[in-house]
């Protein structure tokens, strides 16, 4: 196997899989600008700032991590920013203008910056954004695909709705497909704090020094004592009533089952949700397992691929199409091991490692199967969710209150 793919090489050394034109609002109120620019610009896309009024500095701090990140992302070929006021004028530092700004300026990428109140209020910002997202998108389109080494590719992991078979075969799959992406030199990410205890003790003897281990423990601990703050004990209540439905009986089991996803290799560190990570190799970001931020956590620390392994085998007879792309940016596709989960829902479902559980294929096959579904992926080929066009409010990984 060929260990190259036809991306977008990046200024700062990674590859995209796509070329695309974010429209960012720095203000929430902006959004309703972005979202319709965004219509009107093909190759474009928005992402939909959520309220920063009144949250606590560190979930503000989250919310600009994730923006400051999608800009980064190498799927990003230029941006457009929109503003209410210049720099200075900000009710929160943390979310000036000049802050996203300059995470577009360093990313050596095209970028354009317009403010509300410099453009006659927002009929004369979204004839403004119109037009200058139009010249953007010209700007971006010259890029051109190119041989990139897979050492310039970043993917990351979620797992979900875990059966039976998302420990003996999507996992470990997905596990074998990131050792041979980090064995080229490449970066992967895995996360689901609460998804690791039960079996952290294992994962954190994987870190490359005690440091990183601790972290891993430590990360464990929070999330189990926040949980008993609220009355609940993740060790009684997990697994849920679906995975018990679908054959996982303990914690421990569960949890050996959901870190299979990220395969042998030594971590690295530990990462804050958003975080990119500062070299290559594996990662593990520290947050809980929502469905919708995680993705989006993962595309801001630069996942160029986002997969979703699923076990399905609760899956009902006439599944709903999860038609959403939480990553904003980057392909997302659908994983599974569970073969009438495949079946059932074929227009959902990009690869199938079940026959890791009918003895027809091992671990090793599948996962270089895998890898060079996902070399396709990066290299142009559209994923399941791709084909789709529908717009979600995305949700950002956020701890505190609404004060």
């Amino acid at each position: 196997m060929t260990n190259e793919f036809l991306g977008f090489m990046r200024p700062d050394g990674h590859a995209g899989a796509r070329n695309t034109l974010l429209i960012l609002p720095i203000n929430r109120s902006l959004n309703f600008i972005a979202t319709n620019v965004c219509r009107m610009i093909r190759g474009a896309v928005h992402f939909e700032i959520p309220a920063e009024t009144g949250r606590p500095a560190k979930d503000r701090e989250t919310i600009a991590r994730v923006m400051e990140g999608l800009i980064r992302n190498p799927n990003v070929g230029g941006t457009l920013l929109l503003a209410v006021k210049p720099s200075g004028e900000s009710a929160y530092r943390n979310m000036s203008d000049s802050r996203f700004a300059a995470a577009a300026e360093q990313s050596g990428k095209p970028f354009r910056i317009l403010y509300l109140t410099e453009s006659g209020g927002s009929y004369g910002l979204l004839g403004k954004a119109l037009q200058a997202a139009r010249s953007l998108a010209v700007e971006v389109s010259r890029a051109r695909r190119s041989p990139c080494p897979l050492s310039a590719l970043t993917l990351a992991v979620k797992c979900g709705t875990s059966d039976a078979t998302s420990g003996i075969a999507g996992n470990p799959t997905v596990g074998n497909a990131f050792d041979r992406l980090i064995d080229a030199g490449g970066t992967a990410m895995f996360s689901e704090t609460t998804e690791i205890i039960g079996a952290e003790k294992l994962v954190a003897a994987r870190a490359v020094n005690d440091t990183v281990a601790g972290k891993i423990l430590t990360a464990a601990r929070r999330w189990e004592e926040k949980a008993l703050s609220t009355g609940e004990d993740i060790r009684a209540i997990n697994p849920i009533p679906a995975n018990i439905a679908a054959g996982i009986s303990t914690l421990e089991e569960k949890s050996l089952g959901a870190i299979a996803k990220s395969g042998h290799r030594p971590i690295q560190d530990v990462l804050t949700y958003g975080e990119a990570p500062s070299g290559h190799g594996l990662y593990f970001m520290d947050a809980w397992m929502s469905s919708l931020s995680l993705p989006l956590g993962f595309t801001a620390a630069g996942a160029a691929i986002m997969i979703y392994q699923m076990g399905g085998n609760a899956m009902p007879e006439n599944p709903a199409m999860p038609a959403i792309n939480p990553t904003v940016v980057s392909p997302f596709l659908y994983v599974t091991g569970n073969a009438r989960a495949f079946e059932r829902s074929p227009d959902n479902f990009d690869f199938d490692a079940s026959p890791v559980m009918s003895g027809n294929a091992s671990i090793e096959e599948m996962g270089e199967a895998l890898l060079t579904h996902l070399r396709d992926i990066a290299s142009g080929t559209v994923t399941k969710m791709e084909t789709l066009l529908y717009e979600e409010q995305l949700e950002v990984f956020m701890e505190g209150p609404v004060l």
